[in-house]
Parts: structure tokens; C-alpha cells; sequence
């Protein structure tokens, strides 16, 4: 028997699916394969698979997640190149949302919340060749950690 070959998708607990769906497809630009108000919605960034993401609505003064706490800290979409992040995270300063960006030697990422609080990534993966290592990329003591090194307060000033 062989192992799990990729993650499938991820549920989300969400007080409102009207307003977490409309973030979702509006910000990321997921489309939607089924949306049933009050209850659900099932998007997917790739138009191939069925969802990525099932959005499930729980009470709406259901307790949001704690800083601390144990459970999901975040889940990442990935983009193609450096400047589709670059549009990401001009996309992210319009809209007003607090953005923690981070260089993790491999890739480089945009960190936000969505509406209920739940952690988003959205990075660029480096070609491995350029990777500033081969071997322990998260423990390896020269591993760059950190603000990005590009221009982005220049872009956050275009």
C-alpha cells in the first residue's frame, strides 16, 4: 500500500460563508464548485479537482481561534513567480489587510488573516537551484529568516 500522494483539501470552520466566500473568491480568486448559503462553500484554485477548500458555516458568535492555541496555523497557496507575489501584495495593501512578509531562504511569503481569523499564506517557491541549501532547509543555522530582502516599500509606496 502506498502513502498519501498531495493534500486534498482543507475544511474550514467559518461564521458566515456569504462574507468568508466572497473573501475567498474575491482575494484569491478561487473558483467555486458548489456554494449552499447558510451552510457551505466548496472552492478550489484549480479548476481540476473538486475543492481545496470546503468552507463550512459554524454559529456566528462561535469562539474564534486563540493565539496559542493548538490546531491549524496556517495553510499556503502557492504562485508562479516573484511578481505574481508583487501583485499579491499590492492586492493585500488596497484592500487594507495587515500583511506579515517573510524570506524563508526557500521561499518567500505574504501572511494574512481571513475574516474569521484563520491563517493564510500566499509565497513563491524558489527554484531549488537557488535554494541556499540542498539539506535541513528549516534547521540549517545559515538559513535566512526575515523580512523580504526585495524592494517592497518601494512598491507599497507605488
Amino acid at each position: 500500500m502506498s502513502g498519501p500522494k498531495y493534500l486534498g483539501h482543507l475544511n474550514i470552520n467559518v461564521r458566515n460563508v456569504e462574507i468568508s466566500h466572497e473573501w475567498y473568491t474575491d482575494l484569491l480568486g478561487l473558483h467555486t464548485y458548489d456554494f449552499i448559503p447558510g451552510r457551505a462553500a466548496f472552492l478550489s484554485a484549480n479548476v481540476e479537482l473538486s475543492h481545496e477548500i470546503a468552507l463550512t458555516q459554524v454559529a456566528e458568535g462561535a469562539p474564534g481561534l486563540q493565539p496559542g492555541q493548538v490546531g491549524l496555523g496556517h495553510f499556503a497557496w502557492r504562485v508562479e513567480t516573484l511578481d505574481d507575489l508583487k501583485e499579491f501584495y499590492q492586492k493585500l495593501l488596497d484592500r487594507d489587510i495587515k500583511i506579515t512578509p517573510r524570506d524563508h531562504g526557500v521561499s518567500m511569503g505574504l501572511y494574512f488573516q481571513d475574516p474569521d481569523g484563520n491563517g493564510v499564506e500566499v509565497y513563491y517557491e524558489r527554484v531549488r537551484a537557488d535554494w541556499y541549501t540542498q539539506e535541513n532547509i528549516f534547521t540549517n543555522e545559515k538559513r535566512p529568516v526575515g523580512d523580504f530582502p526585495g524592494p517592497w516599500d518601494e512598491l507599497a509606496a507605488d
